[in-house]
């Protein structure tokens, strides 16, 4: 095992566990591309889709939970959304994961690629911020919209290794109107849910390299624990305007691979 690979992989897990907890998001949405670039860059090592969708998934299962523990300490998670939507995202997680197995590559990048475009479309979207200082367990949305959602994303998810954190922010915020805080720190229980059974997925059908992910598991949790006690110090609105630029650079940069093959 090439030592020099598995230290990058430490680093860039905590690269992105800091953006998880900080940004609410489970993490796939930074360590995919990650993975996928940064190895060659340096000369390191290299990973298809299929094989960084598997560990990329293992990643988000210890960064959401990190994430999770943080922002539920500062009372930011709804328990009746992780009820609802986390449920749903799991039998998503679970049924795409073991579909992926005979998803090719490409498929899997395409997928990953519109969904973050789409969603980066959304984040930029003007919103007025409604309820900022309502408790988590006040919030009121459509329970039956929320859960169809959330078993959609959990689904397509599961196939590219993201639970969907970075799907679920939009759609929490503009489509079931949720303050963007409750949904930040909701949206990691959410995602967490769904990585258990999105990780057991990948472990059936054999598509996990496990010194890999560990090394990753490394660095994500003091990133994920770092990210997610700055991220109540920052305004709503820069966080939302981060989590859209992200989003939108990645979803660019990935649809790109997929046309041209680099």
């Amino acid at each position: 095992m090439d030592i020099h690979f598995l230290t990058t992989l430490i680093f860039l897990g905590l690269g992105g566990g800091f953006l998880s907890g900080l940004l609410g998001l489970g993490g796939a949405i930074f360590m995919i591309p990650l993975l996928l670039y940064v190895p060659p860059l340096l000369g390191v090592g290299h990973l298809d889709m299929k094989q960084v969708a598997a560990i990329s998934m293992v990643q988000v299962l210890f960064a959401s939970l990190t994430g999770l523990i943080v922002h539920n300490k500062n009372r930011f998670v709804s328990k009746s959304l992780l009820l609802y939507m986390g449920i749903c995202n799991a039998i998503g997680n679970l049924a795409g994961s073991l579909f992926s197995k005979y998803a090719k590559s490409a498929f899997l990048l395409a997928i990953f690629a519109t969904m973050a475009v789409i969603a980066s479309i959304v984040m930029f979207i003007p919103k007025r911020e409604q309820g900022e200082k309502i408790s988590p367990d006040e919030v009121r949305y459509n329970k039956p919209l929320a859960m169809f959602m959330s078993l959609l994303i959990g689904t397509f998810g599961g196939m590219v290794g993201a639970p969907g954190a970075f799907i679920y922010i939009p759609v929490m915020i503009y489509l079931l109107n949720i303050p963007t805080r409750i949904v930040i720190g909701s949206t990691l229980g959410i995602v967490f849910m769904g990585a258990i059974m999105g990780t057991i997925g990948k472990m059936a059908t054999g598509q996990i390299i496990w010194p890999y992910a560990f090394a990753l598991v490394i660095g994500t949790i003091p990133g994920a624990r770092v990210g997610g006690n700055v991220s109540k110090k920052i305004s709503t609105k820069y966080l939302r305007l981060a989590i859209a630029v992200i989003i939108a650079i990645t979803g660019i940069r990935m649809w790109y691979q997929v046309v041209t093959g680099n």
